[in-house]
């Protein structure tokens, strides 16, 4: 035991040396003649193969209706010209292989994994979805018809709709504020041939990129794309020019969403955030673990540990490619409303007024420097993380200088980033709970605009 011990003790420091200087593995990176852009990174350590596929086909490009991209996404995997939705399913679980699609605010896209000996079958499976889809009809009506009653669903569950009411009061009028899901209201309008046309229009080479990584030899992967992917032949890509939202406001203001049969609150505060390009995001993760980011944060151990109002308490920083969101966020009985959020906001203030101590700042910085490599230890991470470099324009700088922007983190520095990035004043309130009981309580915080949870929208 005191050797297998011994040996244990030696082989972590090894680890974590390894861990703290973490680096982004070589890879490659050219254009189809379509635009494309392609990414390989040979990584022989397991049999599989990783497959990250992005378009700038994001709900942000809904316009007025809410949910399309979400599913036009979903749409893909309906059945393509060679393959029915069932086929695909089946031959995906046959080989044991993953493959989704997704839409986000800023990018749609397709995953999968599968083994090295199934490639043939599913690359051919992948090029049907992204190229080939058939979005066929009796698929869609099902897929929204479930689609309409989860939207009825989620407005029981306010932990799962506050962030879109979050987005809708801070982001006003930037598409941001619109639900990526939809409402019911747009949903029900929107149709397979709707679908189709927002494919053609923003599945676009030109815009778009895929992303492989595992086990293969760079020179016949880059051969298997260009052959698969080479002759597509899309629409042009269109250059949106968007303008950053101005999340500055003048005033705090609370949203109440009446919830009627409601026993808990659930409440975001925050305010303006970063987008995801961002150069201070570093030291921002480090306060913010403090803040509310770990089980052992100042919120968490205020809200939870220390006086039993609620189960958890976190903040964060939510950010996309054009601008981002602070919020911290938790829920309580509503008799405790008041006692929660005040203790929330008096967190927040102590970060301003006491600041963070030498120690603190190093358990902070351990943490994130720990928890930093283990998010892109794995092949799929890998693939999303160039794809993610392709639709938020960053490098692989980002993720090499890292450890070396936390080590670098002083106590100076962090009374900077607090007083720069972690609103103080001007906050805004988003609560979900019953009326009745909190209205007149939570005026102190701000002009109170009342909606009904049960109504449609945000």
């Amino acid at each position: 035991m005191k050797h297998i011990l011994f040996l244990l003790l030696a082989i972590i420091p090894v680890s974590l040396m390894a861990q703290n200087n973490f680096k982004v593995p070589k890879y490659e990176k050219f254009k189809l003649k379509n635009g494309l852009t392609v990414y390989l990174m040979e990584q022989h350590e397991v049999p599989l193969i990783n497959v990250s596929a992005v378009f700038d086909a994001g709900s942000i490009n809904d316009g007025e209706r809410y949910g399309l991209a979400s599913l036009t996404a979903d749409a893909l995997m309906f059945g393509t010209t060679k393959y029915s939705k069932s086929q695909i399913e089946e031959m995906t679980d046959f080989v044991g292989a993953k493959l989704s699609t997704y839409a986000s605010k800023d990018n749609a896209g397709l995953s999968s994994s599968f083994a090295v000996k199934d490639q043939d079958k599913m690359f051919d499976v992948i090029q049907q979805v992204i190229m080939h889809p058939a979005f066929d009809a009796a698929e869609f009506k099902k897929h929204k018809d479930r689609t309409l009653l989860e939207l009825d669903q989620q407005k029981e569950s306010p932990r799962s709709v506050i962030g879109n009411y979050f987005n809708a009061m801070v982001f006003k009028s930037f598409p941001y504020a619109n639900p990526g899901g939809g409402i019911k209201s747009t949903v029900e309008k929107i149709s397979e041939e709707d679908t189709r046309t927002f494919y053609k229009n923003n599945y676009t080479s030109g815009r778009g990129a895929i992303a492989i990584v595992g086990d293969f030899q760079t020179a016949d992967m880059k051969k298997r794309i260009t052959t698969l992917f080479g002759g597509w032949k899309t629409a042009e890509s269109r250059m949106v020019k968007r303008v950053a939202p101005n999340l500055e406001f003048e005033k705090s203001r609370v949203l109440l969403v009446n919830k009627d049969d409601a026993r808990e609150t659930t409440f975001l505060i925050g305010g303006k955030g970063v987008d995801y390009s961002a150069p201070d995001y570093v030291p921002i993760l480090v306060v913010n673990t403090i803040l509310g980011g770990r089980f052992t944060s100042w919120l968490n151990d205020a809200l939870r540990v220390n006086s039993g109002l609620t189960y958890g308490a976190n903040s964060r920083f939510a950010r996309y490619k054009y601008a981002g969101t602070f919020a911290m966020s938790t829920f309580t009985k509503n008799s405790s409303t008041i006692p929660a959020v005040d203790m929330a906001l008096n967190v927040l203030d102590s970060l301003h007024t006491t600041g963070i101590d030498e120690t603190t700042l190093a358990s902070a910085k351990a943490y994130v420097k720990g928890d930093f490599p283990p998010d892109y230890e794995s092949a799929g991470a890998l693939a999303h993380l160039l794809t993610d470099m392709f639709i938020f324009n960053f490098d692989e700088s980002y993720i090499n200088t890292f450890q070396a922007k936390v080590d670098g983190l002083t106590t100076t520095k962090v009374k900077e980033i607090v007083a720069k990035y972690f609103p103080k004043d001007k906050l805004q309130f988003v609560m979900v709970g019953k009326s009745s009981e909190i209205k007149e309580q939570i005026k102190k915080y701000g002009e109170v605009t009342e909606k009904q949870i049960k109504d449609d929208g945000f």
